[in-house]
C-alpha cells in the first residue's frame, strides 16, 4: 500500500528542470540511434515518442506539455509502488529516474526494495548503478544519476 501523502504528489518545477536538462530539448524529430532500419521510435521534445514521425517539429511549450503528460506513468509508479513517505525532492528524483529507465526496471530494482524497507541512504546509493549504456558508463547518465541522487538526498520539502 502506498503512503497516503505520496498519493497527492506531482513532479515540481525543480524535478521538471532536472528532466529537461537531462533529456535536452529537440524541436525536430530524430530517429532512435539504436534502430538503424526504421529509426523507430522517433523522438521529439524532451524524450517524447508517442505518435512522432519523421519531419515532425514542436515548440518549447508543446515539448513541456508532452513532458508533463509523459511523466504521468513515472509519477503513478512512485505513488503506487513506494510504501514509505517521501519528500518532494525524493519524489522528483524518482520520477526523473523512472522517466529514464522505465517503470518495469524501477519496479524490479534494488533501489525500490531498499526504499520500501526504509533504507533511504541505501536507496540513494543505487542511483549510481544505473549509468551504463551498451558499451559502459555514459557521461550523460553519470551526470543525471548524480543530480537525481543529490535531489533525493536534499532537504527539498
Amino acid at each position: 500500500m502506498s503512503h497516503v501523502a505520496n498519493s497527492l504528489m506531482v513532479t515540481s518545477d525543480v524535478g521538471l528542470s532536472l528532466i529537461k536538462v537531462s533529456e535536452g530539448l529537440e524541436q525536430e524529430a530524430y530517429p532512435d540511434p539504436g534502430n538503424k532500419v526504421t529509426g523507430e521510435p522517433w523522438t521529439i521534445g524532451y524524450g517524447h515518442t508517442a505518435g512522432v514521425r519523421r519531419g515532425d517539429t514542436c515548440t518549447e511549450e508543446q515539448a513541456s506539455e508532452w513532458l508533463r503528460q509523459d511523466l504521468g506513468l513515472a509519477e503513478a509508479a512512485v505513488r503506487t509502488r513506494v510504501e514509505v513517505p517521501l519528500t518532494q525532492g525524493q519524489f522528483d528524483a524518482l520520477a526523473s529516474f523512472i522517466f529514464n529507465v522505465g517503470v518495469h526496471a524501477f519496479v524490479h530494482s534494488t533501489l525500490l526494495r531498499l526504499l520500501n524497507g526504509g533504507d533511504y541512504e541505501g536507496a540513494a546509493g543505487q542511483f549510481e548503478r544505473w549509468i551504463n549504456g551498451a558499451s559502459g558508463p555514459l557521461p550523460g547518465l553519470v551526470a543525471r544519476r548524480a543530480a537525481e541522487r543529490d535531489l533525493f538526498l536534499s532537504q527539498e520539502a
